[in-house]
């Protein structure tokens, strides 16, 4: 053309000269997002007259994770786990809740408690039979879904805060399903719900051997069971008053295999245990996750009413009749241990 002067050499598009210099070193590497673009500025500088209609288009495939995949201390990425990992230790999990599962679903199907005998004259097994004040729905809706409920929506307000403040909840958790990073809240949720179900499991698989070893009767044992003995006397008979009793049967005509077998579970208390541990735990959680500056009259009243239900669970047991007073002691004590023992390594 008469427009180009001799010895001229036509100009290539920036993505042409970055493959020609790729291709020239001795060790050629994947192009980069910061180098595709470094080389495109680098051609608009040095041809200012370069018609805007034979721009290159640039596709950048952005990673799946943009932000969140450093290691806090800046030493590399951080590795993401997928869904196969993420199932193994679910799966992991599992197996280490079924080590405590199933001994208790072994107790409440197959178990047989320790045939305690009794005294016609004792006291402490006459008291009448009454229904419970503290309903199993209201103890599992307290003490199971309360506590789940509560751990979730503390740390989403917390992640929310963190990111606020740019702090570790910023980083992700390392794990991904479906090219999605699940956020570092949902994790804390899973890590603190699982601490929370192991050791539930554990307290109630320590309450169910001692009653099963055991075998102590309940306080309306007289009441429900209305025992007879084998030469057909009862207890209102004078001849049988001091005297140790083991084989005995139920006159009570609406007494079933189910009811006779709990009324030698006295000790200790399940509810009692059961409410000291989910009380105890999500206030001692609320202690150290709960740490928002205007909340604390706030988490201070919740600890009082969750400590407060826990105490009028275990009250209701010795005024129904449910229980003595002994069993709903080590009941409190069991749960109380293990809720101590569960959050002081959580932290």
């Amino acid at each position: 053309m008469s427009g180009m002067r001799p010895g001229s050499v036509c100009d290539t598009t920036p993505l042409q000269r970055f493959e020609s210099q790729s291709s020239s070193s001795e060790e050629p590497s994947s192009p980069t997002a910061a180098s595709i673009v470094a080389a495109a500025n680098a051609g608009a500088t040095s041809n200012p007259n370069h018609n805007n209609n034979n721009h290159v288009k640039l596709d950048l495939q952005m990673p799946t994770f943009v932000g969140g995949n450093q290691r806090p201390n800046g030493t590399g990425p951080k590795p993401m786990r997928g869904p196969r990992q993420i199932f193994q230790r679910i799966f992991v999990d599992l197996c280490l809740l079924s080590c405590v599962g199933l001994p208790m679903l072994g107790f409440s199907v197959w178990g047989e408690p320790f045939k305690r005998g009794f005294f016609c004259n004792d006291n402490s097994l006459q008291h009448p039979y009454k229904e419970s004040t503290m309903r199993s729905w209201v103890l599992y809706l307290m003490c199971g879904v309360l506590p789940v409920s509560v751990i979730v929506v503390v740390e989403f307000f917390r992640a929310q805060d963190k990111r606020l403040r740019g702090e570790k909840y910023k980083t992700g958790s390392g794990y991904h399903i479906c090219h999605l990073e699940l956020p570092k809240w949902l994790l804390e949720c899973y890590r603190k719900i699982g601490i929370f179900i192991f050791g539930l499991g554990v307290e109630q698989l320590t309450t169910n051997i001692a009653k099963y070893a055991i075998g102590r009767l309940r306080p309306h044992f007289f009441s429900l069971c209305q025992p007879v003995l084998p030469d057909g006397s009862t207890c209102s008979d004078p001849k049988n008053f001091g005297l140790y009793i083991e084989d005995f049967a139920c006159s009570a005509v609406d007494i079933t295999s189910k009811r006779m077998k709990d009324v030698r579970l006295s000790f200790p208390s399940g509810h009692a245990s059961f409410a000291c541990y989910a009380m105890l735990y999500l206030a001692i959680y609320l202690q150290h996750r709960m740490q928002w500056s205007r909340c604390r009259m706030l988490r201070h009243l919740l600890q009082f009413m969750l400590l407060m239900f826990a105490w009028y669970t275990a009250l209701t047991r010795i005024s129904d009749y449910k229980h003595h007073w002994s069993d709903v002691l080590a009941g409190s004590c069991i749960g109380l241990t293990y809720a101590i023992i569960v959050t002081s390594t959580m932290w």
